[in-house]
């Protein structure tokens, strides 16, 4: 079963952490899908992954690029999953349950779910996937920001 780990975005924003997140995936080599909810997301998320470092970029792309399959990371707002990820990061409220019990749609590894920790809305949407994703049997891990960024597990 695939591993569900929750980030509790409290010091940094989105934009700051999903990258560094992305990097240590392709430093696994694990190919990633990252999922929103709407076209400016993803559109913001495309601008990012291209520009967030001085030095670096992030390969990526999505439908509109072509090729979806050979895409390290794919870009997308539905359950597609052409380039068989072993990590899906899942923002801006976007549901885990329908993609998890899809095969076809699931990541082979891990899925992870980032939320605003200063945004009440978020919150309480992480927390009610939490408990579906619980009552359905789903082993679930919550990770929180320490005050220098660092990731430190709680449960």
């Amino acid at each position: 079963m695939t591993d569900i780990w929750f980030y509790h975005l409290q010091r940094l924003p989105l934009e700051s952490a999903l990258p560094k997140l992305l990097e240590l995936s392709l430093a696994r080599d694990w190919t990633v899908v990252v999922q929103a909810t709407s076209a400016a997301r993803l559109d913001a998320l495309d601008e990012l992954l291209w520009s967030y470092s001085a030095d670096s970029f992030l390969p990526h792309g999505s439908i509109k690029d072509g090729d979806p399959e050979t895409q390290p990371i794919f870009l997308t707002l539905g359950p597609d999953n052409p380039n068989s990820a072993d990590v899906r990061f899942f923002v801006e409220n976007a549901e885990l349950s329908p993609v998890l019990a899809d095969p076809a749609s699931a990541p082979t590894q891990r899925a992870i779910l980032m939320f605003d920790g200063n945004d009440a809305t978020a919150v309480q949407a992480a927390r009610e996937q939490w408990r579906r994703l619980k009552s359905d049997g789903h082993t679930l891990s919550y990770w929180r920001q320490s005050e220098d960024g660092k990731w430190e597990k709680q449960a």
